[in-house]
């Protein structure tokens, strides 16, 4: 009798402890808010749009760090990266917490069968498709790494570097119809969902695009005729009083690019974007021919902003608004609010606790807070900043360079963004601070860190910054 009641008592601590609803955890890579449901005037993003207009739009989303392996192990484990001591692409989480609970673990213990089909965690692009990179192993029932026709074209891609594709501009309009790595993987991640439809489970789908190179397919580079692709406006590098390390990310190769270069990169990027898109579209509509729809949480954003052209500055690693800047839709069924945008400054590390938290699990160990009470009242006060940061020279505390550039004085870039302001220090000062009002100038043209009139808001935004694990 005693071993039934045992029994019995187990059962219903493991049902109740289940996850209360699917989640679909889908990232794209290096995608910045260039979408038609952010309010960008030429991106098609119908699919990513449909999604925002049944959940929660997050309008001031940002990343901790603006680079791929520190960001995903930020936003996986719910911890900044002054707690996960990763700053560059080569370092993982679980040397500095070889405990810690990633999201899907979080759910695993809960029950849910929990699946990876692309990238999640780090690895180079696209030098590492079809492996698993820097995964994280005990994060992973099942794991899925696909390759398509893009690998197969690297030797005609269009690039700023020879031999490189991943860290450097370049881009392909690939006239094959075989199908590339996003619509491979999203074609494996509704096989998953069809194989564990009854649930519960956490299933991530990372899609590769629009990451460098861009690649997609030529249909989508017609959506974007190139008379029509407009170039960035307002100022450019090396803007008269701004410090010289907030335009380090700059690389030497782009010196060679033209204004008609411009255009044929910005044109790749947005084809890029609405491929992705599409696979998007793919198996956010399996989920809804499968049923799921009301039982599955579906999450989307990217894993950092990403600059295209902004500021005389490509790619990523500033801590300029567009670098930061990520966008993020959170659609819970049955939510009322779903279709209406949030003002609220957030981060991705209040993932972990938000999913967990809408899910009716126990609340993680991490360093974000559940946006729940945003979900529930996008309009709900919210005081809590946002903060992102770079390196430049080196990684603390090791020795070791970050990247080529990576010799010299390890120098930290932080900044801090309100609603209204973001407040960046540069070696805590001592190499220059930037101070702008976005609402009224979301260009970033004009520094007011040394206006005395804003003395108070600097002095509240330093204070913001004391504690922060760096």
């Amino acid at each position: 009798m005693k071993s039934f009641l045992a029994a019995f008592f187990a059962l219903v601590v493991c049902a109740a402890a289940q996850p209360k609803f699917n989640v679909l955890h889908i990232v794209s890579d290096d995608l910045n808010t260039s979408l038609g449901c952010y309010g960008h005037a030429q991106v098609k993003s119908p699919h990513i749009d449909k999604l925002a207009a049944s959940g929660v739009r997050f309008e001031k989303a940002y990343c901790q760090f603006p680079l791929c392996n520190p960001s995903r192990a930020s936003f996986m484990t719910g911890m900044r990266p002054g707690s996960t001591k990763v700053y560059e692409n080569s370092t993982h989480f679980r040397q500095a917490l070889p405990e810690v609970l990633s999201i899907p673990q979080t759910f695993s213990k809960a029950g849910a069968f929990s699946a990876r089909v692309g990238k999640l965690y780090h690895y180079g692009v696209p030098t590492q498709i079809g492996t698993s990179g820097l995964d994280d192993e005990p994060s992973w029932q099942q794991v899925v790494n696909p390759i398509g026709h893009d690998k197969k074209v690297e030797d005609q891609i269009h690039t700023l570097t020879p031999g490189q594709f991943g860290g450097t501009l370049s881009w392909f309009n690939d006239p094959s119809e075989e199908p590339q790595t996003d619509a491979v993987g999203a074609a494996e991640a509704i096989k998953l969902l069809e194989a564990k439809k009854d649930g519960p489970f956490y299933l991530a789908v990372g899609f590769y695009r629009p990451h460098t190179p861009y690649v997609a397919p030529k249909k989508y580079f017609e959506q974007y005729p190139i008379e029509k692709v407009q170039l960035p406006t307002g100022p450019m590098k090396d803007a008269p009083g701004i410090p010289t390390q907030a335009y380090a990310s700059y690389k030497k190769e782009q010196d060679q690019l033209t204004d008609p270069m411009r255009k044929e990169i910005l044109q790749a990027y947005f084809a890029s974007t609405t491929f992705m898109d599409d696979q998007v579209g793919e198996v956010v509509a399996a989920v809804e021919r499968l049923g799921l729809r009301e039982k599955t949480v579906i999450v989307f954003h990217s894993d950092h902003g990403y600059h295209l052209g902004d500021h005389g500055l490509w790619q990523k690693q500033s801590l300029w608004e567009n670098s930061a800047h990520v966008p993020l839709i959170i659609s819970v069924p049955g939510n009322a609010n779903n279709g209406k945008a949030c003002p609220r400054t957030v981060e991705l590390i209040d993932l972990h606790a938000t999913l967990a938290d809408v899910c009716g699990l126990p609340d993680p160990a991490s360093d974000g807070t559940s946006l729940k009470p945003l979900l529930d009242n996008p309009q709900a006060a919210w005081e809590r900043p946002a903060f992102t940061q770079v390196m430049r020279g080196g990684i603390p505390g090791t020795g070791k360079g970050q990247g080529k550039k990576g010799k010299g004085k390890v120098s930290l870039g932080v900044s801090v963004r309100t609603e209204q302001f973001r407040y960046t220090e540069w070696d805590e000062g001592r190499q220059g601070t930037m101070l702008f009002d976005l609402p009224n100038d979301p260009q970033e043209t004009k520094d007011l860190s040394k206006d005395p009139a804003h003395a108070e808001t600097i002095s509240k935004m330093k204070a913001m910054l004391t504690g922060l694990k760096k």
